[in-house]
């Protein structure tokens, strides 16, 4: 997987949690954190503080244990 996969995902999906885009990236969540470091860097995602909810409406999931990272709309 490269980079640029993971800014495409977020930047169509807008906001996405970890667990979805290794799932969606077919990569582990190790593996995508690391991406996610290099891409909030350089300003393109930001990580949502803990307890933001990812916005699915479903509630399965608690908002204290998911990490979720948002489209910044930074193309630099």
């Amino acid at each position: 997987m490269i980079l640029s996969q993971v800014n495409d995902y977020l930047k169509f999906r807008g906001r996405a949690s970890v667990m979805d885009m290794a799932i969606g990236l077919n990569t582990t969540p190790d593996a995508l954190r690391e991406m996610l470091a290099v891409l909030e860097r350089k300003g393109r995602v930001r990580r949502l503080p803990s307890g933001t909810l990812c916005g699915g409406g479903c509630s399965k999931c608690d908002p204290a244990n998911i990490e979720l990272y948002e489209w910044s709309g930074s193309d630099s």
